[in-house]
């Protein structure tokens, strides 16, 4: 356990950062659960504003730094690939 004055404050920003970051990560984790169950139900509508959410999110993680913008850019190159397959495979 920290001894020092400045070291039990650098314990307790940690706990706070901690708990902001699980809050943050916890939030696009379930945002991109959701993107995903809306592209298996297969409706192009719903998939389409769920992709726009997601991607919101996204930029948002990439901003609090949770995840690096490379990483985001992927995420959202392979979801909106598999929104324009809906497209396509309605037509």
């Amino acid at each position: 356990m920290a001894n020092h004055v400045s070291s039990l404050k650098r314990a307790r920003q940690t706990i706070t950062k901690t708990a902001v970051n699980r809050a943050n990560k916890s939030k696009l984790r379930g945002t991109l659960r959701a993107m995903r169950e809306a592209i298996a139900g297969g409706d192009h509508k719903s998939a389409t504003e769920a992709y726009r959410s997601t991607a919101s999110i996204l930029d948002k993680s990439v901003q609090k730094g949770v995840l690096h913008k490379n990483t985001a850019s992927r995420y959202k190159g392979r979801l909106n690939a598999r929104v324009k397959a809906l497209v396509v495979k309605a037509a």
